[in-house]
């Protein structure tokens, strides 16, 4: 038992002197405001291509999907 809490110490002890360094070189980094545009524009774009994609490849069965309910609601089908 007193060894487990030992182990919890050194586990607390690492824990705070690790979230200090994260503090401390949080402080000392400088920031830019403006942000990352060409990051923001990347995701953009490769999400934009992703829903084309996926569009592309289950377009068809998405629409059979799609007109099939609308039927159901109107009493159609």
């Amino acid at each position: 038992m007193r060894i487990k809490r030992q182990i919890e110490l050194l586990f607390l002890g690492a824990g705070i002197w690790i979230g200090n360094c994260t503090i401390n070189l949080a402080g000392r980094i400088k920031r830019n405001e403006r942000g990352d545009v060409p990051g923001w524009v990347m995701i953009t774009l490769m999400s934009a291509l992703l829903v084309a994609a996926l569009l592309a490849i289950a377009g068809p069965r998405l629409e059979e999907l799609f007109n099939q309910a609308i039927d159901r609601v109107a009493g159609m089908g």
